[in-house]
């Protein structure tokens, strides 16, 4: 079923993409911000994939502690690996457009500081897990929690301390305030889902046959020992 499925994703995220691409182009660049300003559709779905993994790490992670299931960590895994991905997209994308609207690459406010060190958190969820020996899959599972049940304070980060990132009312005002800006976002929105969700099957594939491969080692490691 994956193996049917996948292609026909994978060709569906090429086309949300060039569609993407064309409104993005189509869209005129903002007064103030020029063409910088189109950076803002690849930050934003960025994010909301990255907090899609997040929240697959989570979910991975309580699965696994609750019952050990070797592809709950899988999943874990897989969901972090795209939550750094997607977020490093993010941060990358976020200084360019900073630069333009703040004159300055970087401010140590409180959405840019506590975005930065969650980011941080699920690449130390990473290391854990690959390089913490034997047992590190409950701790990692345990850094990953931790970093799930940051990630809500990080997105309402804005709401609460004063800070000169955008509130996170800016989408949902779109449609009244830049109903031109619509069509392109959410082509963007989709194509990165999308491509999570390609990114995601993917990767459990490839944990599947990695813990196949794993199982016959050892298997071949009794006979001969």
């Amino acid at each position: 079923m994956m193996r049917k499925l996948f292609p026909v994703l994978l060709a569906i995220n090429a086309v949300l993409f060039v569609a993407a691409l064309i409104f993005i182009n189509r869209v005129p660049p903002e007064s103030s911000m020029g063409l910088v300003q189109k950076i803002f559709y690849f930050h934003v779905p960025s994010w909301i994939a990255m907090y899609l993994g997040i929240a697959i790490c989570g979910v991975g992670s309580i699965w696994y502690l609750a019952t050990g299931r070797p592809q709950a960590d899988r999943a874990a895994v897989a969901g972090g690996e795209l939550a750094v991905l997607f977020g490093l997209v993010g941060l990358v994308t976020g200084p360019l457009w900073a630069r333009k609207a703040w004159g300055v690459w970087w401010q140590w406010d409180a959405r840019l500081t506590t975005a930065l060190l969650l980011w941080l958190t699920f690449v130390a969820y990473l290391t854990v897990r690959k390089y913490g020996g034997p047992g590190s899959e409950k701790l990692a599972a345990a850094v990953g929690l931790f970093g799930t049940a940051v990630a809500p304070f990080v997105y309402f980060s804005v709401n609460i301390w004063r800070t000169v990132h955008p509130l996170t009312t800016v989408m949902p005002e779109l449609p009244n305030s830049a109903p031109e800006m619509v069509p392109p976002m959410l082509a963007s929105i989709f194509s990165f889902l999308v491509l999570f969700v390609v990114l995601l099957m993917a990767r459990l594939e490839l944990g599947r046959r990695q813990a196949d491969v794993d199982e016959l080692y050892l298997a071949y490691e009794d006979r001969t020992a």
